[in-house]
């Protein structure tokens, strides 16, 4: 069975009264090539009257950004032209490319009447022949997305890209990206076949899951080694999942703040270049 080489706590970063965990970056852990950062909002429930989620606009290049409404919604508007609000169970995908500004906030109704909100987002890096790809973006409602269940229905995976055992995801990606949400029951056991090649995102959003004899509690990041296919995975107790694997780019990582490329210029570039409105301008 696959070897875990080190579970990462994930930090505790409130951006104002929104509680957030952050289990990557961190000092341990830069990143799991090609997935580059995790922010998990909530859980929480606000008041009727409120402000809603921070996120006013703000560009991205380079990268992609996969959001997964748990609780709440989001209204997503970006200066490609989409707009769309999506509730709970939802995923939005956008895909940076050459650059663009988007918001993220709550919608009217939320703020208007509170309610429960968790969501995660989770980045993707992009490989350099697609980080000048043209923007792309993509909001699916709960039913919009592709449904794998075991027989007993005690197993259920939200297919979001890639393939989970036999479903195909509901985003076709410029990338070979598989990513999940599985919700198990209590008392139940899933095993999994990954390339042994491919790097792993496994993130337990609740619960505890006993993965190839390692407890992972709620919180946590696994990080594997790539020694076997295997995963088998237990819940002894209702738990959520987030998965993902991935072939490594194993190119040059440069961060600069919402922008993710492959060398300084290029940073100084994209940066130029948003304060030059070519990114779009917002009113």
């Amino acid at each position: 069975m696959r070897n875990i080489k080190k579970l990462h706590k994930a930090e505790y970063r409130p951006i104002g009264d929104l509680k957030t965990w952050s289990p990557m970056p961190t000092r341990e852990l830069q990143m799991l090539d090609p997935f580059l950062f995790l922010n998990h909002h909530g859980p929480q429930t606000y008041d009727a009257n409120n402000q809603g989620l921070p996120f006013g606009p703000h560009p991205h290049r380079g990268m992609e950004t996969v959001t997964f409404i748990i609780e709440g919604d989001i209204t997503h508007k970006d200066t490609g032209g989409h707009t769309s609000v999506i509730e709970a169970g939802g995923v939005q995908w956008m895909t940076a490319g050459s650059g663009l500004l988007h918001a993220e906030v709550s919608s009217e109704e939320f703020k208007k009447n509170g309610g429960d909100l968790e969501i995660l987002q989770l980045w993707v890096n992009l490989p350099q022949r697609l980080k000048m790809m043209q923007p792309q973006y993509k909001g699916l409602q709960k039913e919009q997305i592709s449904v794998w269940e075991n027989e007993e229905r005690s197993i259920k995976a939200q297919v979001v890209s890639g393939n989970f055992k036999g479903i195909r995801g509901a985003f076709d990606t410029p990338t070979s990206v598989d990513l999940a949400v599985v919700h198990f029951n209590a008392n139940t056991t899933l095993e999994l076949e990954i390339p042994r090649d491919e790097t792993i995102f496994f993130y337990v959003i609740s619960g505890e899951l006993n993965v190839n004899d390692i407890l992972v509690p709620a919180l946590h990041l696994a990080e594997f080694s790539n020694n076997s296919e295997i995963l088998n995975i237990q819940a002894s107790v209702d738990s959520k999942l987030l998965i993902g694997h991935a072939k490594p780019l194993k190119e040059n990582v440069v961060f600069g703040g919402p922008f993710v490329m492959n060398s300084e210029d290029e940073i100084r570039q994209a940066y130029d270049d948003f304060h030059s409105g070519k990114m779009g301008s917002w009113d």
